[in-house]
């Protein structure tokens, strides 16, 4: 990277850095007990709990519930399924796509670089002791946008693992940006769905059974994927590869 795009990157993430800063004092000084009451929220992680407070907030429920995903996905260890199950119920399944989906990427970019400002420094160090670690170094910064788009299109995949992974490895905020926001979208839509048509199964039984049978569907293909690609060639198999070649 050159001194010009790292002055850029420094510049960028300071600004991330005040710019939360901002918002978070700003809300306090609004209402001294939103944090406590959406800490408690967050802890119980209770949709019905969840909406009963968004609700009263009118239009500006959907700026509260994007700052809250925000909140969850910048932090990286809190689970953000309820609130995307909460915006599908309140917002109706379209908006609560486009509001969680938002809010999402906003918060895992957020959270790759504070985690990157923390993490990057002492992985660079590990990572010079160890031939090993090099060759996934190299590998995660030429193969890292396929690698980060695959991850966050699963669904009810932990995000933070993923934003820490981003961060440790050597992919550039680009390609992390641009996987992020397109792995994103279906995950998050089947989260959505999923989540709405839990909650109204009896008007959504049908559409909620596909969904859920693709989602399964999704996962044994990849575990087979994943299996074959592990299983060792046979030898004549092999030998016969080889004289082709020749």
């Amino acid at each position: 990277m050159s001194d010009t795009a790292k002055h850029t990157e420094r510049w960028i993430k300071f600004g991330i850095v005040m710019a939360l800063a901002g918002i978070l004092a700003g809300i306090y000084w609004l209402d001294p007990n939103f944090y406590p009451t959406v800490g408690a929220l967050i802890v119980r992680g209770n949709v019905d709990d969840l909406i009963e407070f968004l609700q009263p907030y009118g239009l500006w429920a959907m700026v509260v519930s994007f700052f809250i995903n925000v909140l969850i996905n910048a932090l990286g260890f809190l689970p953000s399924i309820f609130i995307s199950t909460a915006n599908g119920v309140l917002f109706g399944v379209v908006p609560g796509i486009l509001i969680s989906w938002l809010a999402e990427c906003t918060g895992v970019i957020a959270g790759f670089y504070l985690m990157r400002s923390i993490l990057r420094h002492s992985a660079e160090v590990l990572i010079a002791k160890s031939p090993y670690l090099k060759k996934v170094d190299e590998f995660s910064s030429n193969n890292g946008f396929k690698v980060m788009l695959f991850a966050r299109s699963l669904p009810y995949f932990p995000s933070g693992v993923i934003t820490a992974l981003g961060a440790v490895s050597s992919i550039s905020s680009r390609d992390y940006i641009l996987a992020t926001l397109i792995g994103k979208f279906p995950s998050t839509a089947l989260e959505v769905i999923i989540g709405h048509d839990v909650v109204n199964y009896e008007k959504n039984l049908l559409r909620l059974t596909l969904v859920v049978l693709s989602v399964i569907l999704i996962y044994l293909g990849l575990w087979w994927y994943q299996r074959r690609r592990k299983l060792p060639v046979p030898a004549e198999e092999q030998a016969q590869t080889e004289q082709e070649t020749e």
